[in-house]
């Protein structure tokens, strides 16, 4: 009996996170522009569908983008693998030699280059090759709910207080501290101590912070 392949994340630890750092790096931005231009007018309400607004676009465009750089990467993968069986076999190998990793291309002989390359060439066409796939579309979708999602904290306290001033600082605040939180999760992943880019994180949010109290936000 097979062993059955282990079902693969809709998006890798670093995409999720990223996704939510984009998120809140849009929510910092946008509402601070937003508080500025209608906070006097529309009040907390107008920053906060502002805001929800401007994320629920991104998300948007965040998750076709995706879709669209993965199917042409993999349009562009199909392309080498088919080129690598078409040219001719001096030709196959140099090119097979300029794609691999430096590190990779280091520490391989050209005997097991060639080796590969000859498994590659006679590989045939892969019939369940998709350019587009469901997991496509289920990654953009958790896209658009990260980045959407990473606007719900950050928007606690337009929902607690009228005074667009308290709930921009108490917005940022939180903001702060989730960028702080991400920054340490992304220091492990990288196998690194948590904590510079715990700090790095915290620092990007509070310079943008501080332009948009600058700019009377």
């Amino acid at each position: 009996m097979g062993v059955k392949d282990e079902p693969r994340a809709v998006l890798d630890p670093i995409d999720r996170l990223s996704e939510i750092v984009f998120g809140l790096l849009m929510a910092l931005t946008f509402t601070g522009t937003m508080s500025t231009v209608t906070g006097a007018e529309g009040g907390v309400n107008a920053v906060l569908v502002a805001a929800f607004g401007c994320n629920i676009a991104w998300g948007i465009v965040d998750g076709v983008m995706y879709v669209l750089a993965t199917v042409v990467e993999r349009v562009r993968r199909r392309g080498f693998i088919d080129a690598l069986r078409r040219e001719p076999l001096d030709r196959a190998r140099d090119m097979f030699l300029e794609s691999l990793p430096d590190d990779v291309r280091r520490v391989s002989s050209p005997k097991e280059t060639e080796a590969l390359l000859l498994r590659v060439r006679a590989l045939g066409a892969d019939p369940r090759h998709r350019a587009l796939t469901g997991g496509d579309l289920k990654a953009a979708v958790a896209i658009f709910l990260l980045v959407v999602s990473a606007t719900l904290p950050p928007s606690i306290p337009f929902l607690l207080t009228e005074d667009v001033a308290l709930a921009m600082r108490l917005s940022n605040g939180i903001a702060l501290v989730m960028l702080f939180v991400i920054g340490a999760r992304l220091g492990q992943y990288m196998g690194r101590s948590p904590w510079p880019m715990a700090f790095t994180m915290a620092a990007i949010g509070a310079v943008l912070v501080a332009v948009t109290i600058l700019l009377g936000g």
